[in-house]
């Protein structure tokens, strides 16, 4: 296993720090308060964007029959992990973890929890590999079923949207009709202290993380049925309770014809 470097901030590091997590080191909380010392609003943006995993996966389960589902870039598990919601509305899903982080691969226990019922696997691929993944993930999943691809906040990190958009078709050409597409990433465009803070964030020499225009996150759905409301605000998709202000995070829900 790659040993893991304590000495350079690390996004998921940061993130979960963000998120309140305890799988952080002195460096990660270094960067991550200096970010929020530019832009305070990244932490509503963190918890924001797990709120908005954790409903679309609901919308899924309850109202799409989704039972399958791949999760690439999985992150550092925190609360409400995807296996963790959908097997508690359906205890027979079935979740497929895909991440080649050394840390979150020395947590993959803690992601290899499942209900009796189901089955929660975890594969050490990168999200350049799509031909891999789907092979690695039909050894668990049904890929002839509807199953909903998963990609939280990691297309970002993907430098060139041309090739971001690629894997996106790559992956989703793997899966048939009736299986979903779920994205959410930081927008550029909505608040120029985010954009700022990430600028800075991105020249620190940690893996990079590209805000893109709402636009070209509109365009990874290209071709699928989105769910309503479409591309929005995460905060402001199907929200629980009083609609949230928008924010520098967009994301959406479709349908593979």
């Amino acid at each position: 296993m790659t040993e893991i470097d304590t000495s350079v901030p690390h996004s998921a590091r940061i993130w979960n720090y963000w998120l309140g997590g305890k799988d952080n080191y002195p460096v990660d909380e270094e960067a991550g308060d200096a970010y929020t010392a530019v832009f305070p609003g990244i932490v509503t943006i963190a918890r924001s964007s797990r709120a908005f995993l954790g409903r679309s996966i609901r919308y899924l389960v309850e109202e799409a029959g989704i039972r399958q589902f791949l999760d690439v870039g999985t992150g550092l598990p925190t609360v409400d992990n995807t296996h963790e919601v959908a097997q508690r509305l359906a205890p027979e899903s079935r979740i497929v973890y895909v991440d080649n982080d050394p840390l979150v691969l020395a947590h993959a226990r803690a992601l290899l929890t499942s209900t009796p019922e189901g089955v929660t696997a975890y594969e050490d691929l990168n999200l350049y590999e799509p031909a891999r993944i789907l092979e690695a993930a039909g050894r668990t999943l049904d890929l002839t079923r509807p199953t909903a691809l998963i990609l939280s906040g990691i297309l970002g990190h993907v430098d060139g949207y041309d090739r971001a958009r690629d894997l996106v078709r790559a992956l989703l050409a793997g899966l048939p009709s009736g299986s979903y597409l779920c994205v959410n990433d930081g927008s550029r465009g909505t608040d120029p202290a985010y954009e700022q803070a990430q600028d800075a964030y991105n020249e620190t020499g940690a893996v990079p993380y590209f805000l893109r225009p709402v636009e070209q996150i509109e365009g990874y759905f290209e071709g699928l049925e989105l769910v309503a409301p479409g591309v929005v605000s995460v905060p402001t998709w199907r929200p629980d309770g009083t609609p949230a202000l928008p924010i520098g995070q967009h994301g959406g829900l479709a349908r593979k014809p």
